[in-house]
Protein backbone atom coordinates (compact mmCIF):
# COMPACT_ATOMS: atom_id res chain seq x y z
CA UNK A 1 0.00 0.00 0.00
CA UNK A 2 1.03 3.60 -0.58
CA UNK A 3 2.51 5.42 2.37
CA UNK A 4 2.80 9.44 2.75
CA UNK A 5 5.01 11.99 3.98
CA UNK A 6 5.14 11.91 7.70
CA UNK A 7 6.32 15.21 8.23
CA UNK A 8 2.91 16.47 7.30
CA UNK A 9 1.43 14.61 10.37
CA UNK A 10 4.06 16.56 12.51
CA UNK A 11 2.30 20.08 11.65
CA UNK A 12 -0.28 21.59 14.50
CA UNK A 13 -3.69 20.16 13.90
CA UNK A 14 -4.59 23.91 14.02
CA UNK A 15 -3.47 26.78 11.23
CA UNK A 16 -3.39 30.57 12.16
CA UNK A 17 -5.89 31.71 9.45
CA UNK A 18 -7.82 29.29 9.05
CA UNK A 19 -8.89 29.40 12.57
CA UNK A 20 -9.81 33.24 12.05
CA UNK A 21 -11.71 31.83 9.15
CA UNK A 22 -13.90 29.45 11.34
CA UNK A 23 -14.48 31.86 14.61
CA UNK A 24 -15.92 34.67 12.50
CA UNK A 25 -17.81 32.38 10.21
CA UNK A 26 -19.38 31.23 13.55
CA UNK A 27 -19.62 34.29 14.94
CA UNK A 28 -21.44 35.90 12.04
CA UNK A 29 -23.80 33.02 11.88
CA UNK A 30 -24.87 33.62 15.11
CA UNK A 31 -25.07 37.82 14.53
CA UNK A 32 -26.36 38.19 11.02
CA UNK A 33 -26.64 41.57 11.81
CA UNK A 34 -23.51 42.32 12.97
CA UNK A 35 -21.26 44.80 10.72
CA UNK A 36 -17.82 43.40 11.22
CA UNK A 37 -14.79 44.91 10.09
CA UNK A 38 -11.78 42.62 9.04
CA UNK A 39 -8.72 44.01 9.85
CA UNK A 40 -7.20 40.74 10.05
CA UNK A 41 -5.42 39.32 7.02
CA UNK A 42 -2.68 41.63 4.90
CA UNK A 43 -5.07 41.64 1.73
CA UNK A 44 -5.42 44.86 0.10
CA UNK A 45 -8.58 46.51 -0.69
CA UNK A 46 -8.17 49.21 -3.41
CA UNK A 47 -8.50 48.40 -6.80
CA UNK A 48 -5.75 47.90 -9.20
CA UNK A 49 -4.34 51.61 -10.64
CA UNK A 50 -5.14 52.76 -13.77
CA UNK A 51 -1.53 51.95 -15.40
CA UNK A 52 -2.08 48.03 -14.61
CA UNK A 53 -5.80 47.68 -15.66
CA UNK A 54 -4.64 49.68 -19.22
CA UNK A 55 -1.41 47.03 -18.90
CA UNK A 56 -4.17 44.21 -18.49
CA UNK A 57 -6.49 45.26 -21.10
CA UNK A 58 -3.56 45.76 -23.70
CA UNK A 59 -1.85 42.29 -23.37
CA UNK A 60 -5.69 40.49 -23.40
CA UNK A 61 -6.31 42.27 -26.92
CA UNK A 62 -2.16 40.97 -27.78
CA UNK A 63 -3.67 37.64 -26.54
CA UNK A 64 -6.77 37.89 -29.04
CA UNK A 65 -4.64 37.73 -32.66
CA UNK A 66 -2.44 34.58 -33.74
CA UNK A 67 0.58 37.22 -34.40
CA UNK A 68 0.92 38.05 -30.73
CA UNK A 69 -0.86 35.10 -28.94
CA UNK A 70 1.88 33.54 -26.02
CA UNK A 71 1.58 30.28 -24.40
CA UNK A 72 4.12 28.97 -21.70
CA UNK A 73 6.57 31.74 -20.18
CA UNK A 74 10.13 31.84 -20.56
CA UNK A 75 11.30 29.66 -17.40
CA UNK A 76 12.56 33.17 -16.10
CA UNK A 77 9.77 35.54 -16.74
CA UNK A 78 9.50 37.64 -19.81
CA UNK A 79 13.25 39.86 -20.42
CA UNK A 80 10.97 43.05 -20.58
CA UNK A 81 9.79 42.58 -17.03
CA UNK A 82 12.98 41.29 -15.65
CA UNK A 83 14.92 44.20 -17.02
CA UNK A 84 12.22 46.41 -15.29
CA UNK A 85 12.77 45.02 -12.31
CA UNK A 86 16.75 44.88 -12.68
CA UNK A 87 16.55 48.89 -13.60
CA UNK A 88 14.63 49.88 -11.10
CA UNK A 89 14.47 47.76 -8.03
CA UNK A 90 18.05 47.26 -8.28
CA UNK A 91 20.43 49.51 -10.42
CA UNK A 92 18.26 52.64 -9.55
CA UNK A 93 19.58 51.50 -5.70
CA UNK A 94 23.38 50.87 -6.47
CA UNK A 95 22.60 46.83 -6.95
CA UNK A 96 24.65 44.72 -8.62
CA UNK A 97 22.02 42.36 -10.10
CA UNK A 98 21.59 41.42 -13.73
CA UNK A 99 17.84 40.40 -15.23
CA UNK A 100 18.74 36.72 -15.35
CA UNK A 101 19.35 36.30 -11.89
CA UNK A 102 16.22 37.20 -11.23
CA UNK A 103 12.60 34.58 -11.38
CA UNK A 104 9.90 35.61 -12.20
CA UNK A 105 6.67 33.75 -10.30
CA UNK A 106 3.13 33.51 -8.86
CA UNK A 107 4.03 35.63 -5.79
CA UNK A 108 6.74 35.87 -2.59
CA UNK A 109 4.62 32.79 -0.69
CA UNK A 110 4.92 30.26 -2.81
CA UNK A 111 8.94 30.93 -3.43
CA UNK A 112 9.13 31.45 0.62
CA UNK A 113 8.06 27.92 0.95
CA UNK A 114 9.41 26.38 -2.30
CA UNK A 115 13.12 27.52 -2.06
CA UNK A 116 13.96 25.23 1.37
CA UNK A 117 13.66 22.71 -1.68
CA UNK A 118 17.18 23.44 -2.34
CA UNK A 119 19.10 22.69 0.77
CA UNK A 120 19.86 19.54 2.33
CA UNK A 121 17.52 18.28 5.20
CA UNK A 122 20.82 19.03 7.69
CA UNK A 123 20.60 22.40 7.77
CA UNK A 124 19.33 23.88 10.71
CA UNK A 125 17.17 27.34 10.14
CA UNK A 126 16.87 30.31 12.09
CA UNK A 127 14.06 32.53 12.45
CA UNK A 128 12.63 35.62 14.05
CA UNK A 129 10.19 34.46 16.43
CA UNK A 130 7.40 35.75 16.14
CA UNK A 131 7.38 35.49 12.51
CA UNK A 132 5.45 34.72 9.09
CA UNK A 133 4.32 31.00 9.77
CA UNK A 134 5.29 29.97 5.36
CA UNK A 135 9.14 29.52 6.84
CA UNK A 136 8.73 27.30 9.83
CA UNK A 137 5.74 25.00 8.13
CA UNK A 138 7.27 24.67 4.99
CA UNK A 139 10.84 23.25 6.43
CA UNK A 140 8.76 21.13 8.89
CA UNK A 141 7.24 19.56 5.41
CA UNK A 142 10.27 18.66 3.78
CA UNK A 143 10.97 16.92 7.48
CA UNK A 144 13.78 19.53 8.63
CA UNK A 145 12.28 20.56 11.79
CA UNK A 146 12.91 18.33 14.38
CA UNK A 147 9.30 17.31 17.08
CA UNK A 148 6.99 20.17 17.73
CA UNK A 149 6.23 21.08 21.58
CA UNK A 150 2.89 21.97 22.23
CA UNK A 151 3.44 23.81 25.49
CA UNK A 152 6.82 25.85 24.12
CA UNK A 153 5.41 26.08 20.62
CA UNK A 154 8.74 25.10 19.20
CA UNK A 155 10.83 22.75 17.16
CA UNK A 156 13.14 21.21 18.85
CA UNK A 157 15.59 21.61 15.69
CA UNK A 158 14.49 25.32 14.61
CA UNK A 159 16.30 27.85 16.18
CA UNK A 160 14.51 30.77 17.42
CA UNK A 161 15.57 34.61 17.33
CA UNK A 162 13.03 36.04 19.90
CA UNK A 163 11.97 39.74 19.05
CA UNK A 164 10.51 41.37 21.75
CA UNK A 165 9.88 44.72 23.36
CA UNK A 166 13.04 44.35 25.51
CA UNK A 167 15.30 44.80 21.80
CA UNK A 168 12.73 46.90 20.15
CA UNK A 169 11.67 43.43 18.09
CA UNK A 170 14.94 43.52 16.45
CA UNK A 171 16.40 39.56 16.09
CA UNK A 172 19.95 39.23 17.36
CA UNK A 173 22.39 36.82 16.30
CA UNK A 174 21.54 33.17 17.49
CA UNK A 175 23.75 31.34 20.10
CA UNK A 176 23.81 28.00 18.04
CA UNK A 177 24.96 29.06 14.52
CA UNK A 178 22.42 28.08 11.96
CA UNK A 179 22.96 27.46 8.06
CA UNK A 180 19.81 29.18 7.00
CA UNK A 181 18.41 32.42 7.88
CA UNK A 182 15.16 33.99 7.33
CA UNK A 183 14.51 37.31 7.46
CA UNK A 184 11.28 39.54 6.70
CA UNK A 185 11.95 43.57 6.77
CA UNK A 186 9.90 45.18 7.11
CA UNK A 187 8.97 42.39 9.68
CA UNK A 188 5.17 41.03 9.19
CA UNK A 189 3.75 40.73 11.88
CA UNK A 190 5.16 43.18 14.11
CA UNK A 191 5.74 45.63 11.37
CA UNK A 192 9.47 46.93 12.83
CA UNK A 193 12.60 47.05 10.56
CA UNK A 194 16.39 47.47 10.45
CA UNK A 195 18.53 50.35 9.51
CA UNK A 196 20.88 49.19 6.89
CA UNK A 197 23.89 49.26 9.07
CA UNK A 198 21.98 46.52 11.47
CA UNK A 199 21.44 44.67 7.99
CA UNK A 200 25.16 44.65 6.97
CA UNK A 201 25.76 43.42 10.56
CA UNK A 202 23.48 40.04 9.47
CA UNK A 203 25.10 39.95 5.86
CA UNK A 204 29.19 40.20 7.51
CA UNK A 205 28.06 37.04 10.20
CA UNK A 206 26.05 35.09 7.52
CA UNK A 207 29.38 35.51 5.26
CA UNK A 208 31.42 34.37 8.51
CA UNK A 209 29.53 31.30 9.92
CA UNK A 210 28.68 30.20 6.39
CA UNK A 211 25.51 30.43 6.14
CA UNK A 212 22.46 31.66 3.50
CA UNK A 213 20.17 34.46 4.52
CA UNK A 214 16.15 34.04 2.71
CA UNK A 215 15.36 37.75 2.77
CA UNK A 216 11.78 38.69 2.53
CA UNK A 217 11.21 42.26 1.29
CA UNK A 218 7.72 41.72 0.30
CA UNK A 219 7.10 45.11 2.56
CA UNK A 220 9.80 47.12 1.00
CA UNK A 221 7.77 49.66 -0.52
CA UNK A 222 6.30 51.23 2.73
CA UNK A 223 10.24 51.96 4.15
CA UNK A 224 10.01 55.78 4.42
CA UNK A 225 12.65 56.05 6.57
CA UNK A 226 16.27 56.73 4.84
CA UNK A 227 18.57 54.84 6.74
CA UNK A 228 16.28 51.37 5.93
CA UNK A 229 17.60 49.01 2.81
CA UNK A 230 14.76 48.43 0.13
CA UNK A 231 17.16 45.25 -0.72
CA UNK A 232 19.73 43.44 1.25
CA UNK A 233 21.58 43.80 -1.77
CA UNK A 234 22.56 47.18 -0.52
CA UNK A 235 25.10 45.81 1.65
CA UNK A 236 28.04 44.84 0.51
CA UNK A 237 29.36 41.02 0.63
CA UNK A 238 25.05 40.00 0.47
CA UNK A 239 25.56 38.25 -3.34
CA UNK A 240 27.57 35.87 -1.53
CA UNK A 241 25.19 35.14 1.02
CA UNK A 242 21.51 35.99 0.40
CA UNK A 243 18.51 35.04 -1.79
CA UNK A 244 16.02 37.89 -1.78
CA UNK A 245 12.35 37.41 -2.22
CA UNK A 246 9.33 40.06 -3.21
CA UNK A 247 6.11 40.51 -3.99
CA UNK A 248 3.85 42.32 -6.48
CA UNK A 249 0.98 41.65 -3.94
CA UNK A 250 1.37 44.92 -1.06
CA UNK A 251 3.42 47.10 -3.91
CA UNK A 252 0.57 47.13 -6.46
CA UNK A 253 -2.22 45.34 -4.92
CA UNK A 254 -1.71 42.00 -7.05
CA UNK A 255 -2.86 40.02 -4.08
CA UNK A 256 -5.33 38.26 -6.63
CA UNK A 257 -3.51 38.86 -9.59
CA UNK A 258 -0.40 36.67 -8.71
CA UNK A 259 3.31 38.01 -9.45
CA UNK A 260 6.32 38.23 -7.38
CA UNK A 261 10.05 37.37 -8.11
CA UNK A 262 13.40 35.72 -6.14
CA UNK A 263 16.96 37.00 -6.71
CA UNK A 264 19.09 34.41 -6.56
CA UNK A 265 22.55 35.86 -7.50
CA UNK A 266 25.60 33.94 -9.32
CA UNK A 267 27.93 34.40 -6.99
CA UNK A 268 25.75 32.75 -4.27
CA UNK A 269 27.94 29.28 -3.98
CA UNK A 270 28.11 26.31 -1.74
CA UNK A 271 31.67 24.99 -2.37
CA UNK A 272 31.91 24.59 -6.44
CA UNK A 273 28.06 24.17 -6.68
CA UNK A 274 25.71 27.27 -7.81
CA UNK A 275 22.60 27.98 -6.11
CA UNK A 276 21.66 29.76 -9.22
CA UNK A 277 21.42 26.58 -11.43
CA UNK A 278 19.80 24.60 -8.93
CA UNK A 279 17.33 27.10 -8.34
CA UNK A 280 16.92 27.72 -12.09
CA UNK A 281 16.53 23.82 -12.89
CA UNK A 282 14.17 23.43 -10.09
CA UNK A 283 12.18 26.79 -11.45
CA UNK A 284 11.88 25.39 -14.93
CA UNK A 285 11.18 21.57 -13.33
CA UNK A 286 8.13 22.69 -12.06
CA UNK A 287 6.93 25.95 -12.77
CA UNK A 288 4.96 26.81 -16.11
CA UNK A 289 5.35 30.73 -15.70
CA UNK A 290 3.31 33.85 -14.88
CA UNK A 291 0.68 34.33 -17.60
CA UNK A 292 1.67 36.94 -20.08
CA UNK A 293 -0.98 39.32 -18.95
CA UNK A 294 0.15 39.55 -15.82
CA UNK A 295 3.96 39.98 -16.71
CA UNK A 296 2.61 42.97 -18.71
CA UNK A 297 0.75 44.61 -15.61
CA UNK A 298 3.68 43.75 -13.64
CA UNK A 299 6.18 46.22 -16.25
CA UNK A 300 3.01 48.77 -15.41
CA UNK A 301 4.15 49.16 -11.78
CA UNK A 302 7.45 50.71 -13.36
CA UNK A 303 6.15 53.25 -15.56
CA UNK A 304 5.79 56.59 -14.83
CA UNK A 305 1.79 56.37 -14.67
CA UNK A 306 2.35 53.24 -12.62
CA UNK A 307 5.02 54.65 -9.78
CA UNK A 308 2.94 57.71 -9.22
CA UNK A 309 -0.10 55.70 -8.70
CA UNK A 310 1.13 53.26 -6.71
CA UNK A 311 2.89 56.02 -4.67
CA UNK A 312 -0.94 57.41 -4.09
CA UNK A 313 -2.02 53.77 -3.25
CA UNK A 314 0.84 53.09 -0.86
CA UNK A 315 0.44 56.41 0.85
CA UNK A 316 -3.43 55.51 1.59
CA UNK A 317 -2.75 52.38 3.23
CA UNK A 318 0.21 53.96 5.61
CA UNK A 319 -2.43 57.09 6.25
CA UNK A 320 -4.48 53.88 7.41
CA UNK A 321 -1.76 52.65 9.93
CA UNK A 322 -1.17 55.95 11.30
CA UNK A 323 -4.47 56.43 11.85
CA UNK A 324 -5.03 53.24 14.01
CA UNK A 325 -1.10 53.39 15.96
CA UNK A 326 -2.26 56.90 16.89
CA UNK A 327 -5.89 56.19 18.13
CA UNK A 328 -4.08 53.24 19.89
CA UNK A 329 -1.82 55.00 21.55
CA UNK A 330 -4.37 57.87 22.54
CA UNK A 331 -6.60 55.38 23.72
CA UNK A 332 -3.89 53.85 26.17
CA UNK A 333 -2.30 50.52 24.33
CA UNK A 334 1.09 49.79 23.68
CA UNK A 335 1.91 49.71 19.95
CA UNK A 336 4.43 49.39 17.53
CA UNK A 337 5.31 49.61 14.01
CA UNK A 338 3.18 51.12 11.56
CA UNK A 339 5.94 53.41 10.15
CA UNK A 340 7.64 51.26 7.56
CA UNK A 341 5.15 48.51 7.58
CA UNK A 342 1.46 48.32 6.79
CA UNK A 343 0.47 46.31 10.37
CA UNK A 344 0.39 47.76 13.84
CA UNK A 345 1.37 45.25 16.79
CA UNK A 346 0.27 45.94 19.97
CA UNK A 347 0.30 44.72 23.26
CA UNK A 348 -2.84 43.15 24.68
CA UNK A 349 -4.39 45.12 27.41
CA UNK A 350 -5.19 43.70 30.78
CA UNK A 351 -2.53 40.73 30.48
CA UNK A 352 -5.03 39.02 28.17
CA UNK A 353 -4.40 36.00 25.99
CA UNK A 354 -3.88 36.81 22.12
CA UNK A 355 -7.10 34.22 21.53
CA UNK A 356 -8.94 36.01 24.47
CA UNK A 357 -7.82 39.65 22.81
CA UNK A 358 -9.48 38.27 19.27
CA UNK A 359 -12.62 36.67 21.22
CA UNK A 360 -13.02 40.13 23.24
CA UNK A 361 -12.67 42.44 20.15
CA UNK A 362 -15.04 40.16 17.49
CA UNK A 363 -17.84 39.81 20.09
CA UNK A 364 -17.63 43.45 21.85
CA UNK A 365 -16.26 45.57 18.57
CA UNK A 366 -17.21 43.29 15.75
CA UNK A 367 -13.63 43.81 14.32
CA UNK A 368 -11.36 40.87 13.32
CA UNK A 369 -7.56 41.16 14.06
CA UNK A 370 -4.69 38.39 14.36
CA UNK A 371 -3.83 36.93 17.29
CA UNK A 372 -0.09 37.08 17.71
CA UNK A 373 0.50 34.31 19.38
CA UNK A 374 -0.02 32.46 15.72
CA UNK A 375 3.02 33.68 14.73
CA UNK A 376 5.07 32.27 16.92
CA UNK A 377 5.58 31.49 21.43
CA UNK A 378 6.92 35.47 21.53
CA UNK A 379 3.93 36.57 20.04
CA UNK A 380 1.64 35.52 22.94
CA UNK A 381 0.14 38.94 24.44
CA UNK A 382 0.58 40.71 21.01
CA UNK A 383 -2.04 40.87 18.33
CA UNK A 384 -1.45 42.30 14.70
CA UNK A 385 -3.84 44.81 13.01
CA UNK A 386 -3.41 45.21 9.59
CA UNK A 387 -3.71 49.07 7.46
CA UNK A 388 -5.32 47.13 4.16
CA UNK A 389 -8.72 48.12 4.73
CA UNK A 390 -10.60 51.05 3.73
CA UNK A 391 -9.89 53.70 5.10
CA UNK A 392 -13.77 54.77 6.25
CA UNK A 393 -13.60 51.05 8.35
CA UNK A 394 -9.97 51.95 9.77
CA UNK A 395 -11.59 55.12 11.33
CA UNK A 396 -14.53 53.33 12.48
CA UNK A 397 -12.55 50.14 13.65
CA UNK A 398 -11.00 52.63 15.76
CA UNK A 399 -13.57 54.30 17.25
CA UNK A 400 -15.05 51.34 18.35
CA UNK A 401 -12.04 49.54 20.03
CA UNK A 402 -11.55 53.16 21.57
CA UNK A 403 -15.29 52.43 22.80
CA UNK A 404 -14.82 49.93 24.76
Amino acid sequence: MYQINDNYQKLPGSYLFSDIAKKVKAFSDANPDAKIIRLGIGDVTQPLVPAIIDALHGAVDEMAKAETFHGYAPDLGYEFLRNAIAENDYKARGCDIAADEIFVSDGAKSDSGNIQEIFSLDNRIAVCDPVYPVYVDSNVMAGRCGTYDAASQMWSNVIYMPCTRENNFVPEFPKETPDMIYLCLPNNPTGTTITKAQLQEWVDYANKVGAVIIYDGAYEAYISEDDVAHSIYECEGAKTCAIELKSFSKNAGFTGVRLGYTVVPKELKCGNVSLHDMWARRHGTKFNGAPYIVQRAGEAVYSAAGKAQLKDQVGYYMKNAKTIKEGLKDAGYEVYGGVNAPYIWLKTPEKMTSWDFFDYLLEKANVVGTPGCGFGPSGEGYFRLTAFGSYENTVAALERIKAL
